[in-house]
């Protein structure tokens, strides 16, 4: 079986996209936040930038916002770094819980929300010049818009 790996070309695709941040650690976020515009803007894609209080509240941003029937897609973006709890555990878990259960949905949600031992980690996987998850998830959003489209163009021939 041959396996095609697509994304989405330059300047290609005509979509809006929510960029949601759980801005806990201010210089992460705005790092991730660099990676998921230059993404979306490279792409064609249009994109609004929203704020909210934790990771936790992201699912259910999405939500409200997707009831506005005014964006394609979405990015979640955030930060969970390992601490002497289990908050950790819970928070990580219950946000990409949510967001996957939006995207069984049929939303196309691209996970920003870097789940680390430790700062240093984040930091390597934010930085645009190194892991750039900012602007991988945004791409996953952008390929599922991509895909959700193209899918809804063969169900109708």
């Amino acid at each position: 079986m041959k396996v095609e790996k697509k994304t989405v070309a330059p300047g290609k695709l005509k979509a809006r996209l929510l960029i949601l941040e759980a801005r806990y650690y201010a210089d992460l976020c705005d790092e991730l936040v660099k990676g998921t515009v230059a993404a979306i803007e490279r792409s064609g894609a249009t994109w609004d930038h929203i704020v909210v209080p934790g990771a936790l509240e992201l699912p259910g941003a999405i939500a409200l916002a997707d009831a506005s029937k005014r964006y394609d897609g979405y990015v979640a973006l955030g930060c969970v770094l390992r601490g002497e709890t289990m908050h950790y555990d819970i928070v990580s878990n219950e946000s990409a819980r949510g967001l996957m259960d939006l995207a069984l949905k049929g939303l196309c949600i691209g996970n920003g929300i870097l789940t680390c031992e430790n700062e240093a980690q984040a930091w390597a996987r934010a930085k645009t010049s190194d892991g750039d998850k900012g602007g991988g998830a945004a791409q996953a959003a952008l390929t599922m818009i991509h895909h959700k489209r193209a899918m809804k163009k063969k169900s109708t021939r």
